[in-house]
């Protein structure tokens, strides 16, 4: 599987213009949301998206959001990064979720959740990291799109669903591929030549033992967002137990987090 993975890797189209000029944008010291704006206008696609998820029942603004602007002012610059980049980079992909029965909605879904917990974890703890992070947290999970490719093509769905039914995601991803969705993430991200701390905190998440000393903080929190944003059962009792438990042994101030699971619960819960 690991040449299949590389394969499918190394065809990958280029990037547009547009997550050329957002990638630019969005290592900016200071951020207008005007030149945001004028980015994001260029693409229908990132309009559309950004528009749906600030429509969506998690947000449950009283009035519709109509424009990009309004969509920016609301939602926050840093998030509508991640959502724009994320809706181009999956539409590259151009694939799936049907092995782990799971849509493109669920998967925007998730991506949204993660960026939401790590601004109402991180911002409490750490302002800065919680920028650094954002856009990771929302795209750490694309390598999802090359795994389900892959077990598709291969005729081993069945298979791979009933590993996931008895195992952490994690591990049945690393049993079938031979690398954790992490790393495919991160090599896709390399394959485009995005930020190297996009792809060293991202690639090392599921192999802290290896992380350099800079990133282990980063890969430890994101780690625990992946727990909790798990495509097949995002915020269950279960992923809690386990994200809690990961927190309490990475010597993490344990209350934020709680009150930022508690704050999305409460989000989720509104959604139909």
């Amino acid at each position: 599987m690991k040449e299949l993975i590389i394969e499918k890797i190394d065809s990958l189209p280029p990037l547009p213009k547009s997550v050329l000029e957002l990638e630019k944008f969005r290592k900016l010291p200071n951020k207008d949301p005007r030149e945001l704006r004028s980015i994001i206008e260029k693409d229908p696609l990132m309009i559309t998206t950004i528009l749906r998820v600030a429509n969506s029942a998690m947000f449950a603004f009283k009035d519709k959001v109509e424009t990009p602007s309004r969509a920016i002012s609301l939602l926050g610059t840093n998030f509508c990064i991640s959502i724009a980049l994320g809706s181009v980079v999956q539409n590259l992909i151009k694939s799936n979720l049907e092995a782990y029965d799971a849509t493109t909605d669920d998967f925007l879904f998730i991506s949204n959740l993660s960026s939401m917990l790590i601004n109402a974890w991180i911002s409490s703890v750490d302002e800065g990291l919680k920028d650094e992070l954002m856009l990771a947290a929302f795209l750490q999970e694309i390598g999802k799109f090359i795994i389900s490719d892959l077990i598709v093509e291969n005729n081993l769905i069945q298979e791979f669903q009933d590993k996931l039914k008895e195992n952490d995601i994690e591990n049945v991803e690393k049993e079938f591929m031979g690398f954790s969705c992490s790393r495919i993430t991160a090599n896709i991200f390399k394959h485009w030549n995005l930020s190297p701390n996009l792809i060293f905190t991202i690639g090392f998440v599921n192999d802290l033992d290896s992380c350099p000393k800079e990133f282990i903080k980063k890969a430890q929190i994101l780690q625990i967002v992946k727990i909790l944003c798990d495509i097949t059962e995002p915020l269950s009792d279960g992923t809690i137990k386990r994200a809690i438990a990961k927190a309490i042994e990475y010597n993490f101030d344990i209350e934020p987090l709680v009150n930022a699971i508690d704050s999305l619960k409460v989000k989720i819960s509104k959604e139909p």
